[in-house]
């Protein structure tokens, strides 16, 4: 027998065997009586030779693939998709697309299959873009956005919308997409964006407004949870192949050369984890989720002079919120934090450069050559690739087909293969992070053949602190196992106290 919950964010079903469906708002949820229309997809000819043309209101995904056989069903989502009724007529819709936070692979691509999905699918022609993230709402003048101007833009890097951090005044934006006629809102950032997109969804339901908000995840660190990746990860990866290739042939062309690159990774590795899997030439590979120590045994001094005195030349790869504790303890912390309350980071692959090479002039007996590289405004800047390009239009296209069935305060993400509406408060609950205990990490120890780095004492603490149950530990994405994690990797507290941007 089924059983419901319900929040404001989120409506909690209860069905047979231990299945629990995660279900996003409706706008019918709070606006009575609101009339339906047939979907213009019916007749839409991209659409005539579909066998199903409507997903099932009955469609769920799981959110675990590897289950026990007489274990619960667990957590799943709404299938993304069309339905056979919209709560907008096309004629009605005045739809506006607002960019947010850093740059990412993809944005300009996201934007653009928003507008065309809009436009060809269901025949709207009045979308706007906001002008520079969200203090473009009630600062800035908006753009007019149609299919021809955003024709070719998928082929440029950035946003042209514009982007920033910061700037999120809840009444003042509501008032602005109260004052414009604005029915759905489509935002594009990562978790303190979604955590605005939240407050926004969260201000529309209060004035009881027929405003669909959805928000479509952008983190470049893929450390947003829930989903099998966001956009942009693939592209970043790929990029930084050529930085880690390039570091290589510096180090390798020289005696006992030394690479060092720096990689995107405030507080997830998962950058720099997969372009080490894939690349071949890293010896090692630094993340903040696996503590390092760098003097006495098992240090990384003691390993780097092993591997120089094996194969004459090394290649590390480091993210960039990785040994922040050891910089604090060798350099003035200074505590600042960017408009987006994120706290402002040293850089450590100039500050790993710096350790290396006095180390090994102190030592006097093995003479270094070390080549620093930092790709990351490279790799931010670059449009995406093939497959984030495709995701990109999977991604804009279910967002327009949930905003048009009336559903709000959701985010679109793949989950499983598959596309779905995620809560909002799923999105921004905590972090995604690499399960250091999981087959993964393990994989690129293999790979690399590098230590751990981690003192039996702390081996102990990590293994006692994550166990994660033996059977998900192969969840069926690129999480690496992350999500069994969730009770340990919650959100940092200088995280949950930030500004939203």
């Amino acid at each position: 027998m089924a059983s419901s919950e319900s929040t404001t964010q989120m409506k909690v079903v209860h069905g047979d065997a231990g299945y629990i469906l995660e279900d996003v708002p409706h706008l019918s949820d709070y606006v009575p009586n609101l009339p339906t229309y047939p979907n213009p997809l019916r007749s839409n000819p991209a659409y005539s030779v579909v066998k199903q043309y409507f997903v099932h209101m009955e469609d769920t995904v799981p959110q675990k693939v590897v289950v026990h056989k007489d274990g619960p069903r667990g957590v799943h989502f709404r299938r993304a998709g069309p339905r056979q009724k919209v709560y907008f007529r096309s004629d009605d819709v005045v739809a506006c697309i607002v960019t947010c936070g850093g740059l990412c692979p993809g944005l300009n691509t996201v934007i653009r299959e928003i507008v065309c999905g809009l436009s060809y699918m269901y025949g709207v022609d009045k979308v706007l873009g906001i002008d520079g993230g969200y203090r473009g709402f009630y600062s800035k003048n908006t753009i007019d956005l149609t299919p021809k101007v955003v024709n070719d833009i998928h082929k440029r890097g950035g946003t042209i919308l514009g982007t920033s951090r910061g700037g999120h005044d809840t009444s003042k934006i509501v008032d602005s997409i109260q004052d414009r006629g604005i029915n759905q809102v489509y935002i594009i950032g990562g978790d303190g964006t979604q955590r605005g997109a939240a407050v926004i969804y969260e201000e529309v339901r209060r004035r009881g407004l027929k405003v669909s908000i959805a928000g479509i995840p952008k983190t470049i660190d893929n450390d947003i949870p829930v989903i099998d990746r966001s956009f942009g990860f693939d592209t970043a990866v790929e990029e930084a192949q050529r930085a880690i290739n390039a570091a290589h042939v510096e180090a390798e062309s020289v005696e006992n050369g030394i690479g060092v690159v720096k990689l995107m990774g405030r507080y997830s590795g998962f950058i720099a984890m997969y372009a080490t899997l894939a690349s071949r030439d890293v010896d090692c590979c630094l993340i903040p989720e696996s503590p390092f120590h760098l003097e006495g045994k098992g240090g990384l001094f003691e390993f780097t002079k092993k591997r120089l005195k094996e194969n004459g030349h090394m290649v590390i790869v480091i993210a960039e919120g990785a040994g922040q504790d050891l910089l604090t303890e060798s350099m003035q912390d200074v505590d600042q934090k960017d408009a987006s309350g994120n706290k402002l980071l040293q850089d450590v692959g100039l500050w790993i450069s710096h350790k290396i090479k006095d180390h090994f002039a102190k030592e006097n007996k093995m003479a270094i050559v070390l080549k620093y590289i930092d790709p990351t405004y490279m790799i931010r800047a670059i449009p995406s690739n093939a497959s984030d390009s495709v995701y990109c239009t999977l991604l804009a296209q279910s967002a327009v087909h949930g905003a048009m069935a009336g559903y709000t305060g959701f985010t679109a993400g793949l989950v499983n293969g598959r596309h779905t509406y995620i809560p909002l408060n799923r999105i921004t609950e905590r972090m995604n992070k690499v399960v250091i205990t999981d087959r993964m990490w393990a994989r690129l120890l293999s790979s690399t053949n590098q230590p751990s780095f981690l003192k039996p004492k702390d081996v102990h603490e990590v293994k006692k602190a994550e166990q994660p149950p033996a059977q998900l530990l192969e969840g069926g994405n690129c999480n690496g196992g992350a999500e069994e994690a969730k009770k340990v990797e919650q959100i940092p507290t200088q995280l949950l106290e930030s500004k939203i941007n």
